[in-house]
């Protein structure tokens, strides 16, 4: 037989080639065009309010902020055959922001997609159906992994629900900004920024230590977040809250013990941060599932 080259990174929406990029695979077999459509995001209703504060079942990722990204690859008997990257801001990336077109040998293979959160700095990498991995930071992420097999040279399109798999822990003041304070630097005992695709679950428990510049002015109250994944679906760790001045100097501290995380939950820490009554002061922990349980420290 004639061998076929295939460039597995030009993507096609219709038969035509769109402007992601390409990769060189040779195969002997029948080759078919497949379409991957990521039409919306699944949110559980009462979590991760949008942009105006509401709540929603399902997104389009064009219009969602939270996702500046989505990453689609395909593996067979555990090697990539083919991957590619939409940027939401880089038009060039993509026609359609969530829509990819590709050809594909017959054959069976694991699709992995992941949408995130993408920001200056931050470097994405999947390596598997079972290894992802942020850098500096964790992000807000969803994941949808499933098998797809590829049996004639007839088109197959598909449809990918993606699940948000990311918790958020957010700290916010009671109290404003002092003067000196610059900087919160969030330090959590467990969890992880690398995540398998295909449980959804960190790959590691180290922590994870983020140092976020505070943007309020003084006298105002401030919000801090943090993403990371759990190595469970309910996960206990303890959090720890430092106010930094310019040269990241300890100012005030907190540590709130066996703060109640889960996944696809925000968990948010508040009480006061800028004054001596941090070191004491009572926190509350609103976590935002089930029945929204509230634990007072």
């Amino acid at each position: 037989m004639k061998k076929i080259f295939l460039l597995a990174g030009v993507c096609l929406l219709a038969a035509s080639c769109s402007k992601e990029c390409v990769e060189q695979v040779e195969t002997e077999t029948i080759i078919a065009p497949v379409k991957v459509h990521v039409s919306d995001f699944s949110m559980s209703v009462g979590e991760f309010p949008d942009a105006a504060g509401r709540t929603r079942d399902a997104v389009n990722p064009a219009t969602y902020d939270g996702v500046g990204a989505i990453t689609l690859a395909f593996y067979k008997e555990g090697t990539e055959v083919y991957k590619t990257t939409q940027v939401k801001r880089s038009a060039s990336t993509y026609d359609t922001f969530g829509e990819f077109g590709l050809m594909l040998p017959t054959g069976s293979y694991t699709m992995v997609v992941v949408g995130y959160g993408l920001f200056d700095g931050d470097t994405f990498t999947l390596t598997s159906p079972e290894s992802a991995n942020f850098s500096p930071k964790a992000r807000e992420t969803f994941v949808k992994t499933q098998p797809v097999t590829i049996t004639s040279a007839a088109a197959v399109d598909i449809s990918a629900t993606l699940n948000r798999i990311a918790s958020r822990v957010t700290v916010e003041s009671t109290d404003g900004r002092s003067a000196e304070a610059a900087k919160v630097r969030m330090t959590l005992s467990g969890g992880g920024i690398s995540f398998s695709p295909t449980t959804g679950l960190a790959t590691d428990n180290t922590g994870l230590v983020n140092t976020l510049n505070i943007s309020k002015k003084t006298g105002e109250t401030t919000s801090s977040t943090s993403f990371l994944f759990l190595t469970t679906d309910e996960q206990t760790i303890d959090v720890t809250i430092d106010i930094l001045d310019a040269a990241e100097n300890i100012l005030y501290s907190k540590t709130v013990k066996d703060v109640p995380l889960k996944r696809n939950r925000i968990t948010t820490l508040s009480g006061p941060l800028y004054t001596n009554a941090s070191l004491t002061g009572a926190f509350l922990v609103n976590a935002d599932w089930l029945d929204g349980e509230t634990v007072n420290f």
